[in-house]
């Protein structure tokens, strides 16, 4: 079995995967940690024969959680690292070391299966956008708040904004006019996401016609699928750029 891990700067989504077929044993997001070793210590039948994480923590929190998983588990875990080129695919930036490393996976990923143009927007608590060409060069992207960074911030900064999560649910069974504060913030968002999406598939038009491929990825990306039917949603996207990035045997 083999432990695979996106360490995000607010949660970390893990699944243990069978070495022979990847087939998923189990998973889930956690917020720490310590519930990331106990989420993974239940799952039955557990034997880990090595783990593979992509992180965009620091480089300390990220060291410290491998010696976190070496002692509980005793596996070694592989965290990617920048690089140039990689599986036909070219780092766009000028920097190529400054890319987020889920957004370089998620091209690498979505090249993988595409093997053609393709644009990758992740909606996760930044919504991020990067595009591909048909012959491997990464071109760059775009970064914005995503859904929980914009509903923080109005939080934060509107003292009158004040809801649960469960009455946030209950706002997006519509994307009427919100009658209440809770349906206008979680609307007005919802309807941000996906006009950022429209935005980046008009990039891509721009670039190659129609001759390309949509890949939605990141927690939120079902919010945004309706806006834009012709899309894939990968949710496991920057698990396939990673088996790429850290093969295990």
């Amino acid at each position: 079995m083999i432990l695979e891990l996106d360490c995000g700067n607010s949660f970390i989504k893990w699944r243990v995967i069978h070495t022979a077929d990847a087939a998923i044993t189990g998973g889930g997001i956690v917020d720490s940690d310590q519930a990331l070793v106990a989420a993974i210590g239940a799952l039955p039948g557990l034997h880990l024969a090595g783990g593979r994480m992509v992180s965009v923590r620091s480089e300390e929190e990220t060291t410290a959680l491998c010696a976190l998983l070496q002692q509980a588990f005793a596996i070694d875990v592989k965290v990617a690292q920048p690089v140039q080129e990689m599986a036909g695919v070219r780092n766009g930036y000028e920097d190529f070391q400054r890319l987020g490393m889920d957004r370089w996976l998620g091209a690498l990923g979505a090249f993988h299966l595409a093997k053609a143009a393709c644009l990758v927007i992740d909606f996760g608590t930044a919504a991020k956008a990067d595009f591909v060409a048909a012959d491997g060069e990464h071109l760059g992207g775009y970064i914005c708040p995503g859904m929980p960074l914009m509903r923080s911030q109005l939080r934060t900064h509107t003292r009158r904004i004040r809801y649960d999560d469960a009455s946030a649910e209950r706002a997006l069974s519509s994307l009427a006019p919100g009658r209440s504060t809770v349906e206008a913030v979680e609307r007005g968002c919802v309807l941000m996401l996906q006009g950022f999406a429209r935005t980046q598939i008009e990039q891509a038009k721009a670039l190659w016609g129609d001759d390309f491929t949509i890949f939605l990825t990141g927690g939120d990306a079902p919010l945004v699928h309706e806006a834009v039917p012709q899309a894939r949603i990968v949710p496991d996207l920057v698990f396939v750029g990673l088996a790429m990035a850290c093969p295990l045997s």
